[in-house]
């Protein structure tokens, strides 16, 4: 009999996320949504009076500021509601309205940005002068004149608005087929026993699982689903690459690479550095990967062992336990710190804890300014887990912190510097950790964490997975025809480079890795895993190392926001991204645990 996944009515409330702290009820909610979209002609009416004066301008500010708080708690009660599961219909209903409800409120608030590019800068200048309320709007003035060769005309821009939701659909229909609807077959183990096989526990239970036969039978089943639906999963993509090529040239872009990093103000050269460090050091990577089969004494070594325990003795930390030595290992940051972290995760409920039937797969953290800072994840009770609540809990805390020091206009930050505080939480716990626990099978297992589980996500598949990007967006550009079979063979080709000559590749399933990535329906993000992974190490580097000012100024990137550009804020706290010295040092950081991981293990 297959081991069971309990279904969402079985979880225990004070194990869930506390969703009635932002509605009591699915009525409330409900009552929500008609009441902001009865809102809608209030907003409308101060298009064309921009330009009347600073106070009409505040007030227009104001008004859109207010309707945009409401907005972000209908759409992250719902969103939430479905992503912990996905079978849920009700949920599911409620998502696809929020999403239809914030594209109606992108078209109606459109005509803003045109309206303050005709007033002009120099007008908007003085008026910012004059007024403080208005001159908190600084940074997103100058970077609405920064993209104003981008920006159309309100026409065009409220067209552009209004399509948001349907070309999104793609990548919904695709989380829909693989969250609800795939069924897996039960993976087996050695003795024959049969294993359910889920969204939920497919990459840590599974994937990490001692038994070998466990590791392949669930690999195997979990991507020939995968397989079975190429041709739909596929034309999803490619839809949602069309519309990512659409959205550059509607905008007059050169291309979608640039289109996308020019809303960060990243040059391309930081997506172009990244790839050609990480393709310099993929003899680091060879040589983890030979020293990965040798400790598990196999003649080979495939895609399904990356998360193979390299020890017997399983290394067991339950929650509690997780949340005392993540808090010890981010002692540095102060009390104020690790205290809201206590708070949040033993009391207010931020997390959604542990698997259940239709979870979503993976894990992240959610909010708005308002409602707490959520995670969802699926905690095992394992080294990998905490690591994940410390990966989320960076994303959770620079959340917070932003909240409390930023008007709504900036309570929001760029995925550049998102995923460097969600990292430097698992850098910084390593340290820490690393030096304090004597246990060889605990050392052994962080090290694992931090290679198999940490780095070779965010800095092998990754940058393998931005390559395939880059790829797939420049043959839709050069008007080349995609197909399910062209993208299994360019995946299979790239990660056949990046494993080496001894690693063995099965190729029509890990050609097929891309369809469990939903990160490549948002254009050009998974590159910033790896960029923030660079940025998490440099930065925790200082701090452990006892640098002058390095707290002061990590804490100061997190309370900033989006009141600075990214890469600047990140300059002002330690690191330059615009180099590949991050790159290269976070490198270095890799080489030093496989150092470790080779004494450890010998």
């Amino acid at each position: 009999m297959a081991a069971s996944i309990p279904p969402r009515s079985k979880i225990d409330k004070k194990y869930t996320w506390n969703a009635e702290s932002i509605f009591k009820t699915q009525k409330a909610w409900e009552a929500e949504v008609k009441s902001i979209l009865a809102e809608l002609p209030n907003i409308k009416k101060y298009e064309g009076r921009l330009s009347e004066s600073a106070e009409v301008l505040v007030e227009a500010f104001d008004a859109v500021e207010a309707l945009m708080k409401r907005v972000v708690h209908v759409f992250v009660y719902a969103g939430f509601s479905y992503n912990v599961d996905t079978t849920n219909q009700n949920s599911s209903a409620m998502y696809g309205k929020a999403q239809a409800m914030s594209g109606q409120v992108a078209g109606t608030v459109s005509f803003i940005n045109p309206e303050l590019l005709e007033i002009g800068r120099p007008q908007l200048n003085a008026w910012m002068k004059q007024n403080p309320n208005l001159a908190v709007q600084a940074q997103t003035i100058d970077n609405l004149f920064r993209k104003q060769a981008h920006v159309r005309s309100a026409e065009v821009e409220e067209l552009l608005g209004m399509v948001s939701d349907p070309l999104g659909g793609a990548g919904n229909s695709s989380n829909m087929l693989t969250g609800a609807d795939f069924k897996f077959a039960p993976a087996v183990d050695s003795k024959g026993k049969k294993i359910e096989v889920s969204q939920g526990n497919i990459h840590t239970a599974l994937m990490e699982h001692s038994d070998r036969k466990v590791r392949q039978t669930a690999f195997e089943s979990y991507m020939d689903k995968h397989l079975e639906f190429k041709n739909t999963l596929a034309t999803n993509l490619t839809s949602s690459i069309k519309a990512n090529v659409f959205y550059s040239q509607a905008r007059k872009h050169e291309d979608s690479l640039s289109a996308s990093l020019f809303d960060n103000n990243v040059p391309n050269e930081v997506f172009h550095n990244l790839i050609d460090t990480f393709k310099k050091h993929l003899p680091t990577w060879h040589r983890y990967f030979e020293i990965h089969r040798k400790a598990l004494k196999l003649k080979e070594i495939t895609y399904y062992d990356m998360w193979a325990p390299m020890v017997s003795k399983k290394v067991r930390v339950p929650y509690e336990k997780a949340v005392e030595l993540i808090c010890d290992s981010l002692a540095p940051l102060g009390k104020d710190y690790t205290d809201t972290i206590r708070k949040g995760t033993l009391k207010d409920r931020w997390v959604d804890i542990y698997p259940n039937k239709g979870k979503a797969n993976g894990a992240f953290s959610w909010g708005a300014p308002g409602t707490h800072p959520f995670i969802m994840m699926s905690y095992t009770d394992e080294v990998g887990s905490m690591s994940t609540l410390a990966h989320e809990l960076g994303h959770s805390m620079h959340s917070y912190l932003t909240w409390q020091n930023q008007p709504l206009a900036y309570a929001d930050y760029s995925l550049f510097v998102a995923e460097v505080a969600s990292n430097f939480n698992q850098a910084m716990m390593r340290g820490h950790l690393l030096k304090t626990v004597k246990d060889k099978n605990f050392r052994i297992a962080l090290i694992e964490e931090a290679i198999s589980g940490n780095f070779f996500r965010y800095f092998f598949q990754m940058p393998t997975l931005a390559r395939f990007e880059l790829e797939t967006h420049q043959r839709v550009e050069r008007g080349e025809s995609l197909t399910a079979d062209t993208m299994i063979d360019l995946m299979a080709d790239l990660f056949t480079e990046g494993f080496g000559p001894k690693v063995k590749v099965d190729r029509p399933r890990v050609g097929m890795i891309w369809s469990t990535f939903s990160h490549l329906f948002q254009d050009y993000y998974v590159y910033q895993y790896a960029t923030g992974i660079s940025g998490a190490h440099a930065l925790s580097g200082r701090i452990l190392r006892g640098e002058p000012n390095a707290v002061e100024d990590y804490l100061g990137f997190l309370k900033s926001g989006s009141s600075v550009y990214p890469l600047d804020v990140l300059k002002k706290a330690g690191v330059d991204l615009t180099t590949p010295t991050a790159v290269e040092e976070t490198f270095a950081v890799m080489e030093n645990y496989i150092d470790q991981l080779e004494e450890l293990v010998a």
